[in-house]
């Protein structure tokens, strides 16, 4: 994502290539042709970071707020963020048509999602011509 000066994100920006685009990784599934899915959530967040260089740089570790979600999701939505995405800490991961271990809770009001339908639309109009 390309973030403002507040250090919230801006999605034009990102999709019409106009900021330094950033990267927040907050979970690794594969590493050096190992699968890491099966083990704990914290597990594969502390094999991430050890990963992340030293800032700045374009790839982010995102850390992890344990146990107060609601209140991390009332602030996300204060700040008109997008969301948050919940995961079980010790589970695997399971990321398929029938079952999941993580969830996006979007922010219903979040201001930059009204139109983004129409814009993804132009951007590949304007991508093909």
């Amino acid at each position: 994502m390309c973030v403002g000066p507040d250090g919230r994100p801006l999605f034009n920006q990102l999709l019409y290539r106009r900021g330094n685009p950033y990267m927040y990784a907050f979970d690794i599934l594969w590493l050096n042709g190992q699968d890491l899915r099966k083990l704990p959530l914290v597990e594969r967040k502390r094999r991430l970071r050890r990963l992340i260089p030293p800032q700045p740089f374009p790839v982010l570790y995102t850390d992890h707020e344990d146990g107060h979600g609601a209140e991390l999701y009332q602030a996300a939505c204060s700040l008109d963020l997008e969301g948050i995405v919940a995961k079980w800490k010790y589970g695997p991961y399971v990321g398929d048509d029938v079952a999941t271990s993580w969830v996006k809770i979007k922010n219903p009001a979040y201001s930059q999602a009204q139109g983004r339908h129409e814009q993804f639309t132009k951007f590949r109009r304007l991508s093909l011509s």
